[in-house]
């Protein structure tokens, strides 16, 4: 019998691409077994509006905090005893202070049980929706800068979400994020990652990218050499669907590398659960 199956990042209709209600998407998850589900619906606080077309702005809007942590706080406790249902939230990220004092202020309020610290832009807009000119290598080296300066966010999160997630929407023929040419870029996250004591997420949304999972495996395989050995596996579902995919392969290469075990956060605790 499967025990034990955790799903870290998810999304519902609280979210602006959220398709499912999220009453559909525990009921779902717990008919599958998992045994932990973290929602961690969507604040983009470090998009600016006025780079966005209507069409766009109507479609990013942000979850309402106020209705967001009400609903699922009390699907939470619906579900006490039968399934470990956390309540995250999934921070995007801005240098301007004023964006950073955003996050911080909805922390402090709503207190969710665990934040996965994502990059989806930059300069206010979602990489989904911005044109990306430039070379492969000037791209990826101000993007994993940025990446690095989100690690050090002055408020609490507990997963890096989907380093390499820019790949999704870049130009490029070959969009891999390789050792060989950004190795010194990303020892440095991950290290950072490490000595911050945060957790690498294993995303497996990679969509039309020949790998399977956000970062790739040479990444993850990466970290472990490092030394890191907190990891969690989200499959960022917006869709009932979707919930668990790929964990069974994404499991038996954890295995491989050396992984005994993924991380789930809640509440400032960080529990093992055996793989």
């Amino acid at each position: 019998m499967r025990k034990f199956l955790t799903d870290m990042h998810t999304h519902s209709h609280y979210s602006h691409d959220g398709r499912n209600t999220l009453p559909e998407m525990l009921e779902e998850a717990q008919r599958l077994g998992v045994a932990f589900y973290g929602v961690s619906d969507h604040f983009d606080y470090d998009y600016d509006l006025t780079k966005m077309t209507e069409e766009e702005r109507i479609k990013l809007q942000d979850a309402d905090p106020a209705d967001y942590f009400h609903g699922a706080r009390h699907l939470q406790e619906d579900y006490e005893g039968a399934m470990n249902v956390l309540v995250g939230a999934e921070f995007g990220y801005s240098d301007d202070p004023a964006v950073k004092k955003r996050y911080a202020e909805t922390y402090e309020k709503y207190r969710p049980d665990f934040v996965i610290n994502s990059v989806h832009g930059d300069k206010g807009k979602d990489f989904a929706y911005t044109e990306i000119q430039g070379e492969k290598k000037a791209v990826y080296k101000e993007y994993l800068a940025l990446i690095r300066r989100s690690l050090d966010a002055p408020y609490p999160y507990d997963i890096v979400g989907h380093i390499g997630y820019v790949a999704r929407y870049v130009p490029f023929e070959n969009v891999e994020f390789s050792l060989d040419e950004f190795g010194k870029e990303i020892d440095e996250i991950l290290s950072a990652i490490i000595q911050k004591g945060k957790i690498l997420e294993i995303n497996t949304a990679s969509k039309h990218l020949k790998q399977h999972t956000i970062p790739s495996m040479e990444i993850v395989k990466r970290y472990y050499e490092l030394g890191g050995r907190m990891v969690s596996i989200g499959s960022d579902a917006h869709f009932k669907e979707r919930i668990l995919e790929k964990r069974d392969e994404v499991v038996e290469e954890l295995k491989k590398i050396g992984f005994t075990y993924v991380t789930v956060p809640c509440k400032g605790e960080y529990i093992k659960v055996e793989i």
